[in-house]
């Protein structure tokens, strides 16, 4: 089964590439939607989790997201702490969403694709783009916060013009019906990469 990765910086509008890829019949994985479930549901993440966290990292058994957002924003080592316990049981997660899969090939979709190696596991990578203005714009629109903390968020995320140099497909999304026409013929491209492969 072929994976495909898509990526972007925050506003870059990855949401409404998957839907457009969705309506091919692509299965997609969205890996910080599976991750949070996942640490919500995982009796071994959880007990991992308060370990490095305390108790305090769940409320009524569901992740206290504020608590423990407030703690890894201020210390990157806590971070990576969270990401080393999470991200391998999301990885497994997914190997079994591809098995499971019946679709021409699967999306993973991850903002921090390369910055958790995620590329790794994937054929092909795409990356959203779309100009920096546009995306804070959007942010601000769609989660009601400041332009400077949308700043601060976009600084924390590796730059579009490193994303791109590792990618083989770049989705410009700022017209929705050009946007469209990119996936339409990047789905097209797929699909031959498949019946090549197959050949």
């Amino acid at each position: 089964m072929m994976v495909v990765g898509l990526t972007g910086g925050i506003g870059s509008g990855k949401t409404t590439v998957l839907k457009m890829f969705q309506k091919y019949g692509i299965d997609c994985y969205i890996a910080d939607v599976e991750a949070k479930k996942l640490m919500n549901s995982s009796n071994e993440i959880k007990k991992e989790v308060i370990d490095v966290f305390g108790n305090q990292a769940y409320i009524d058994n569901q992740l206290n997201r504020k608590y423990i957002a407030q703690i890894v924003f201020q210390n990157p080592d806590k971070l990576d702490l969270l990401n080393s316990i999470v991200h391998p049981k999301v990885r497994k997660h997914f190997r079994k969403f591809v098995e499971n899969s019946t679709s021409a090939y699967v999306i993973y979709e991850s903002a921090i694709l390369f910055e958790n190696n995620g590329e790794k596991q994937c054929d092909f990578i795409i990356t959203v783009s779309a100009p920096k203005n546009v995306r804070i714009q959007r942010v601000i629109a769609r989660d009601n916060v400041s332009e400077i903390e949308v700043l601060h968020r976009i600084k924390n995320q590796l730059s579009d013009e490193e994303k791109i140099s590792k990618s083989d497909f770049v989705i410009e999304n700022i017209d929705l019906e050009l946007t469209k026409l990119q996936v339409r013929i990047i789905h097209q491209e797929l699909l031959k990469a498949i019946d090549t492969l197959k050949e």
